[in-house]
């Protein structure tokens, strides 16, 4: 097993219909006003951005994503990431009852010193800091989606 691999997959259920959804997390630069985990995202171009995240932990991921995939027909952002941690992430926001269901898959491998140096004893805590920013991604997008 790679120790510094992850894979990630969250469930959002959203009450908002899946296009409002999709505007919403396809404007990256916007994620900071309402995912707290997200300091910063800076825009490179049209397609490509620098972010900042932070969770409980205390420390910073820094890493450029590139988006890949824009498709609203199908409910499809994806983008590539790179710089502490490489790979990607993916949402997929369909339709669920009177509302939405938001899909977030990532797979990446850890880059920043630290947590490759931490990643057998620190995976279960690493692990737990992702789940909790999550959880408080959706909170702050439900909330988000209600108040615009």
């Amino acid at each position: 097993m790679d120790w510094t691999h992850y894979r990630f997959r969250s469930l959002w259920p959203l009450d908002a219909p899946p296009a409002r959804v999709y505007e919403v997390l396809e404007r990256a630069e916007d994620y900071p006003r309402w995912w707290p985990q997200v300091r910063e995202v800076e825009r490179i171009d049209d397609t490509t951005g620098h972010v900042r995240i932070r969770s409980l932990l205390p420390y910073d991921m820094t890493f450029t994503a590139r988006e890949v995939r824009r498709d609203p027909a199908a409910g499809i952002l994806e983008t590539a990431l790179w710089g502490d941690i490489d790979g990607w992430a993916r949402w997929t926001v369909t339709a669920d009852g009177s509302g939405s269901l938001a899909r977030y898959d990532q797979a990446v491998e850890v880059n920043k010193p630290l947590l490759r140096r931490l990643a057998v004893p620190g995976r279960p805590v690493f692990r737990l800091n992702h789940r909790l920013m999550m959880r408080a991604g959706r909170r702050g997008l439900s909330a988000y989606l209600q108040a615009v």
